[in-house]
């Protein structure tokens, strides 16, 4: 209904601005890798690890829509706490900002999560798709 209107997310470098059209088409785009390249299918968990912006709206459109359960990490827990969460969710797939792979990676080595999806740039530190 209203695909015009903007979702703005601030930046240190500025505001970065989507329609909710294009925010949309991310949230199936996301959807549909999820699924078709990662297998998620309706009743698996997907947990996100990001801060608040476009991307995270887009994966709490495309989650749900799909069938499967979706929720946050927090990115203030500690580290025994993230991998309690995680493992006790079963998460099949966690998304990551880029930004905060080295909070992840003090812990990624005893999740029991099958992939990572990392968004954003790239930070020129080689890292797996696949956990």
């Amino acid at each position: 209904m209203h695909g015009g209107s903007e979702v703005v997310t601030w930046t240190g470098d500025g505001a970065r601005r989507l329609t909710f059209a294009e925010l949309g088409a991310l949230a199936a785009q996301l959807a549909h890798a999820l699924h078709d390249d990662l297998g998620v299918t309706g009743d698996q968990r997907v947990a996100t690890f990001m801060w608040n912006n476009a991307e995270h709206m887009a994966a709490y459109a495309a989650v749900p829509s799909m069938g499967a359960v979706l929720h946050t990490l927090n990115l203030r827990l500690f580290p025994d706490q993230l991998t309690y969460i995680a493992n006790h969710a079963d998460d099949h797939v966690i998304i990551l900002d880029s930004t905060l792979i080295p909070l992840l990676a003090r812990v990624i080595g005893d999740l029991t999560v099958r992939h990572v999806v990392i968004v954003g740039a790239a930070t020129g530190r080689p890292c797996s798709a696949t956990a």
